[in-house]
């Protein structure tokens, strides 16, 4: 199947072609101005150095989606998502860890109201 054609990178005057929403050197840009000016401190200090070793301790253990398992394809984990939100009392701890996908872990945060809601 063909893949999409490539589009203008959507920070402003920029020239790059992606296949993303930004080009790779300004997705990092707007991921540092949404984590400084649009998340919540105390979201913030949830997800620090701490959480990024447990992140990647728990994605070399698992590198798989363990939703797309579930259906029988294999797909590379690109996130780690917790069943039970920080934010109504979960922990980061093993039990409450599941490696995903960027598309399941998307499915899964639209439909619990997470950042898109």
């Amino acid at each position: 199947m063909p893949k999409k054609p490539l589009r203008p990178c959507s920070h402003q005057a920029c020239p790059n072609l992606t296949s993303e929403r930004y080009c790779d050197e300004h997705a990092k840009q707007e991921a540092k101005r949404y984590e400084k000016y649009q998340r919540d401190p105390e979201t913030r200090k949830r997800y620090g150095w701490a959480w990024k070793r447990i992140r990647d301790r728990y994605i070399k253990a698992h590198p798989l989606c363990e939703m797309c398992q579930e259906s029988g394809k294999l797909t590379p984990a690109q996130e780690v998502h917790h069943i039970k939100p920080l934010s109504m009392g979960g922990n980061h701890d093993e039990e409450n860890l599941m490696a995903l996908c960027s598309s399941c872990h998307s499915t899964i945060t639209a439909r619990e109201g997470g950042r898109w809601k």
